[in-house]
């Protein structure tokens, strides 16, 4: 399906292949699409999809991204052109790297953004709990994540910081079960953060949700003129896009909050899912088109930018922040700002 110029290959055991200046989709030797490659900006795969060798030349050529996810939409490969961008601003994050006090200010935007954002996910779900205890739970939850945020600025260094940001998580993630409407809680509990693979049908939906988000926050950035590969929160480590992943924290509860809205609304039930051997979870081919679709359209959404003071569609907004990342990266006195929803 072609959305927003990405086009999302979810079928299994799909072929692709270049057909002059089209991209053609084939399922068991049967053209089922026709693109023309100038409209298309990136490709994202998941699962086992065959490609040819042209049609990956021609991509690369082209600027098209190629992206590779397995069944659960994590990242395992991303294909690339040239490299492009400001080679002035990637010195400079280069050199940011070695600023620790510069290093430590990022990162505790990151996690503040993070905080914050999942902090309105508890206090919503608070005044909307149709029963008075658990609505207590979730404020106290909502109160202990206030008491996080307050501790950040003693924070002195980044292994301190990354102990604050996991207790908050965790104390976020059993909150969420009470989110669940009541009649759906048994299919769709969770026990904390599982990946690697999701332990259930929850954890099943974030993880490919937040792959979703992870290649859009990788794109803004190289974007912007970023290398999404050194970050500041995250630890460097080969092959991991860890200034993306430092991007996309503040994202995550909105992640989350599809989730619990695919599941309140009954878009998506437990069938839509299979359990694989190991005790893995992940989604149906025919589930993960339904979420690909509901993310497209939740990217759609206006929502107010309280540092731009205007209103910007969701799906713009990692491309928006990437700027705002590159700024306070070239610019010294310009901290950066996380998103966080109003």
């Amino acid at each position: 399906m072609q959305l927003l110029n990405t086009l999302y290959i979810t079928t299994p055991e799909t072929y692709l292949r270049l057909d002059n200046d089209t991209l053609r989709v084939e399922v068991e030797r049967e053209t089922r699409l026709r693109v023309p490659l100038h409209h298309v900006s990136s490709v994202v795969c998941f699962g086992h999809t065959g490609l040819s060798a042209p049609l990956m030349h021609r991509l690369a050529e082209s600027g098209v991204a190629l992206v590779l996810l397995d069944d659960n939409g994590r990242f395992k490969a991303r294909l690339e052109g040239a490299v492009t961008g400001n080679v002035l601003l990637r010195q400079a994050q280069f050199a940011r790297i070695s600023d620790a006090a510069f290093t430590l200010d990022m990162a505790r935007a990151c996690v503040a953004g993070k905080i914050k954002n999942t902090r309105q996910v508890l206090q919503r779900g608070a005044r909307e709990a149709k029963v008075e205890d658990e609505a207590k739970v979730l404020a106290r939850l909502a109160d202990d994540l206030a008491a996080a945020l307050r501790a950040l600025p003693d924070v002195n260094d980044l292994d301190s910081l990354r102990g604050v940001e996991g207790a908050a998580a965790r104390q976020y993630f059993t909150g969420l079960n009470l989110l669940v409407r009541a009649d759906q809680r048994s299919a769709f509990s969770m026990d904390g953060r599982t990946r690697r693979p999701p332990r259930d049908r929850f954890n099943a939906m974030l993880s490919f949700l937040y792959s979703m988000w992870m290649n859009d926050c990788r794109s803004a950035l190289e974007a912007a003129g970023l290398d999404p590969q050194v970050g500041f929160l995250h630890a460097l480590r080969p092959g991991r896009a860890a200034l993306a992943l430092d991007l996309m924290e503040e994202f995550r509860p909105w992640a989350d909050r599809l989730a619990l809205t695919l599941i309140n609304r009954g878009q998506l039930a437990a069938d839509d899912f299979v359990l694989r051997e190991g005790g893995g979870v992940q989604l149906e081919p025919a589930a993960r088109k339904a979420v690909v679709v509901a993310y497209q359209e939740r990217k759609k959404d206006e929502v107010n930018h309280p540092l731009l003071a205007q209103s910007v569609p969701l799906g713009l907004m990692p491309l928006v922040q990437a700027r705002l990342l590159a700024r306070a990266i070239r610019e010294d006195g310009a901290p950066y700002v996380p998103f966080v929803a109003r």
